[in-house]
C-alpha cells in the first residue's frame, strides 16, 4: 500500500535512521538491483543575469553590468558543448538566469544550433521557471513554447525552479517567482507533449518536514496524473552567501539529508529514480545515499556554477573514471546512461 503523507511524515521523524536507511534500499534493489545510474555530461549556466533575486540564491545578477555579471554568446555555449562533447559527454545540462533582454528567438537559436553541431548529445534544458519567462515575454502559451523548444532539439527539462511548491512556504523564500501551480503545469504539459521532466526540491533552510511530505504529494500527484518524471532530485540548500542565509541557523544534518534522500524513495513509488547530487551533498554523503535510496549520482558535470556561488566547496566536476571508482568502491555496478535514462554501458 502506498504511504500517506501522515504516515510518511511518522517515518521520516521517527524511524531510527538505519533502519529507515535499510528500507529504502530495500525499494531502491527491488528497482534497479545494484546499479547505480551516472552520466557523463556538461552544465551550461549560460547567464547569471536574472529578472529575480530570490532570498536562497547568490547566482543571479540584477544588472548586467552588476560585478561578475556574465552573459554568454551562442559562440560561446557552443565552444563550452563542444569541449564536452569532444570528452564524451553525452548531455549538456543548460539552464540560466531571467535574462531581461533575450528575445524567445535567442533560446531557440541556441538549441538548433546545438543540436545541428551535435547531433548525438542529449538537450536537457530550461527550468519551468524558464519556460514561463519565456511564455510571458513573447506572449505565447506554455504549450507553444515546448513545442518549439522540441522541435529546436530539446529532449527533457532539468526540474529545477521547484524549491518548495507548497505556495505558504514559497512565498515567503521567492515570492516573485512563478508559483509552484505554475512550475506543475509546465511539467504536466512536457509531459503530455512526450517531453520527460525531472523534479526538485530545495530543503534545509525555513522549511518543515511536513513542508517536504507535502512537496512530494504535489509530484506524486502529477505523476499519476501525467506520468513523465525520469528522478527526484533533493537539493541541499547552501546558505553562505544569500539572503536567506541570516535565518537560517546551521546547515542541515548529513542524517537530515540522508533521511530526506530515503523518505523520497519510499513515498514517491511511481518515480523511476531518485538522485544524490553529490555536487549539493559532498561526495561522503552521496556515497552513503546510494545505500539509503538513491539509485542515480547525477553526473561528471564538468563546471557547476549555482551552488558554488551559494557557498558549496564540492570540486565543480569530477572524471568519468573517478565517478565509476566511488561506485565500484561502494561494491555497486556503475551504469552510464544518457539523459533519457538509455544504457551507454555498464
Amino acid at each position: 500500500m502506498r504511504l500517506s503523507e501522515k504516515e510518511a511524515l511518522d517515518l521520516f521523524l521517527n524511524m531510527p535512521f538505519d533502519e529507515l536507511f535499510q528500507k529504502a534500499n530495500a525499494e531502491k534493489e527491488k528497482r534497479h538491483g545494484k546499479n547505480i545510474y551516472w552520466v557523463n555530461n556538461r552544465q551550461i549556466n549560460y547567464t547569471n543575469v536574472c529578472i529575480l533575486h530570490c532570498s536562497f540564491c547568490a547566482f543571479s545578477k540584477i544588472k548586467k553590468t552588476s560585478e561578475n555579471a556574465y552573459d554568454w554568446t551562442i559562440p560561446e555555449i557552443v565552444a563550452k558543448a563542444k569541449a564536452a562533447v569532444d570528452s564524451g559527454a553525452k548531455e549538456l545540462h543548460i539552464v540560466g538566469g531571467l535574462h531581461p533582454d533575450h528575445p524567445f528567438e535567442y533560446y531557440i537559436q541556441m538549441l538548433s544550433t546545438l543540436r545541428r553541431e551535435f547531433p548525438k548529445t542529449n538537450l536537457k534544458a530550461f527550468t519551468a521557471v524558464e519556460i514561463c519567462h519565456f511564455a510571458k515575454l513573447s506572449g505565447r502559451s506554455v504549450e507553444n513554447i515546448l513545442a518549439d523548444l522540441k522541435k529546436a532539439g530539446l529532449d527533457a527539462l532539468p526540474g529545477g525552479g521547484a524549491e518548495l511548491l507548497g505556495e505558504d512556504i514559497r512565498k515567503r523564500i521567492c515570492g516573485k517567482k512563478e508559483t509552484g501551480a505554475e512550475w506543475l503545469d509546465v511539467h504536466r504539459a512536457a509531459h503530455k507533449m512526450g517531453i520527460h521532466t525531472n523534479a526538485t526540491i530545495l530543503f534545509g533552510h525555513i522549511e518543515k518536514p511536513e513542508d517536504r511530505i507535502r512537496h512530494m504529494m504535489l509530484l506524486r500527484d502529477l505523476q499519476d496524473e501525467a506520468p513523465g518524471f525520469f528522478a527526484f532530485i533533493p537539493l541541499v540548500y547552501h546558505p553562505e552567501h544569500t539572503p536567506l542565509g541570516t535565518l537560517v541557523k546551521e546547515k542541515t544534518s548529513e542524517e537530515d539529508i540522508l533521511r530526506t534522500i530515503a523518505i523520497s524513495r519510499l513515498f514517491l513509488d511511481n518515480f523511476p529514480h531518485i538522485k544524490a547530487y553529490w555536487i549539493q551533498t559532498g561526495i561522503p554523503t552521496a556515497m552513503k545515499a546510494i545505500h539509503a535510496g538513491a539509485s542515480d549520482l547525477d553526473g561528471t558535470i564538468m563546471e557547476e556554477k549555482i551552488t558554488h556561488a551559494a557557498g558549496a566547496t564540492t570540486e565543480e566536476g569530477m572524471s568519468p573514471k573517478r565517478m565509476q571508482e566511488l561506485i565500484l568502491n561502494e561494491k555497486l555496478v556503475p551504469v552510464e546512461r544518457d539523459a533519457l535514462y538509455d544504457v551507454v554501458s555498464v
